[in-house]
């Protein structure tokens, strides 16, 4: 059974910094896609932010984001970690952790079957 879990949520001002982690079980870590996908307060979207390609050993963030927000793969922990620095309040939202790809664009929700069940952020002005 693949389970995903994400720690690191919560309030901060903007400026500041936080780290989520996603601990992963069930399936192959290193052989699979692994992503961070946010959605904004009022928003259905899912907005992929970053992902781990593990056959590869590659990590892509959204063009945007780069530079602030970094990804991290620990393949022994099976965990995924995504630093998020210089906050601004339009990165508030839920953060979802997703796996196991069906083929596709990784930063495209319908591509994973499995997700988190999300952390909060909070960025306050």
């Amino acid at each position: 059974e693949v389970e995903l879990v994400e720690f690191g949520g919560g309030s901060v001002q903007a400026g500041g910094s936080l780290r989520l982690s996603c601990e992963t079980s069930g399936y192959a870590f290193t052989s699979d896609w692994m992503a961070w996908f946010r959605q904004a307060p009022g928003k259905s979207e899912r907005v992929g932010v970053a992902l781990y390609d593990g056959s590869r050993n590659k990590i892509h963030v959204r063009d945007s984001l780069e530079g602030r927000f970094t990804f991290s793969a620990d393949t022994v922990k099976t965990t995924g970690y995504l630093q998020m620095d210089s906050l601004e309040p339009e990165d508030t939202g839920v953060y979802y952790c997703a796996a196991v790809s069906r083929g596709g664009d990784g930063f495209r929700p319908t591509t994973y079957r499995y997700w988190g069940r999300g952390t909060q952020v909070i960025v306050s002005s």
